[in-house]
């Protein structure tokens, strides 16, 4: 089974348990799920998460109630301009430039934009926290996501410049039905058929799979990229993200 046909399951699940949540269909995206209220909760009673000061999120609806959590909580949010389109691609959200009255608002997918510094990525913190949206994911941290690779590609480039390292734990919140090797799995435990058994080298793994019943630390025995594969994007790709094609030459 490869990745797309996982995803494809996993999207079909979602419609037909009735555990998807606006927006819809689930089909093509980072499918929003009942229940991420609780995840992000979760989430946030970990001692990964008190111990962050600056988080990197994805912009998706199920990472919502994440996002807001953490600048209520003091810490900065970093998120990724869709495709990565601006030569200052991450957007920063500071807690101490936001009021509190006004943070519902500045973590909505519009609202980064409007509330968001745009960021290079030389300029981001260290980063602390990832937290990743997944379509799919394994209790071993295998990872498999919308299938544009953007995510991937964030880390690749803080991981260059050492924005993020060994120390920044990788976690993502999911639907049980998103948890593929688990009791309410979408395609049942035998994944050793499946491209989720052999991780691309750009994939990332994850530390941390928290669903709103569970909390999973994977000790992955998964790499993690330690940069850019310059080999693996060629110059279509590499035309339309500003942030790469500034880099390219130099790198190769």
């Amino acid at each position: 089974m490869d990745k797309q046909a996982v995803r494809e399951t996993v999207w079909d699940a979602f419609d037909e348990g009735d555990q998807a949540r606006f927006p819809f269909p689930p089909h093509d995206r980072i499918p929003n799920f009942a229940g991420a209220d609780a995840a992000a909760e979760r989430l946030a009673a970990t001692a990964t998460w008190e111990a962050a000061a600056t988080l990197k999120a994805n912009p998706d609806a199920p990472q919502l109630p994440v996002r807001r959590a953490a600048l209520r909580a003091g810490k900065t949010v970093y998120v990724a301009q869709p495709r990565l389109r601006d030569p200052n691609p991450f957007l920063r959200l500071d807690p101490a430039e936001i009021p509190p009255e006004e943070i519902d608002d500045a973590t909505t997918v519009s609202g980064i934009s409007e509330y968001g510094t745009p960021t290079a990525p030389e300029d981001v913190s260290h980063v602390d926290l990832i937290v990743a949206g997944a379509v799919g994911v394994t209790t071993d941290g295998a990872r498999i996501g919308k299938g544009e690779g953007y995510s991937d590609l964030e880390w690749a480039i803080l991981r260059e410049i050492d924005a993020v390292d060994s120390d920044t734990t990788v976690a993502t919140t999911v639907h049980e039905l998103s948890v593929l090797d688990g009791p309410e799995s979408a395609v049942g435990a035998d994944l050793s058929d499946s491209d989720l058994s052999e991780p691309d080298a750009h994939d990332v793994p994850l530390d941390l799979v928290v669903t709103p019943e569970r909390t999973v630390r994977t000790d992955t025995p998964y790499a993690r990229p330690e940069g850019v594969d310059w080999d693996a994007l060629d110059a279509e790709r590499l035309s339309k993200i500003p942030v790469l094609a500034d880099r390219a030459p130099e790198r190769r």
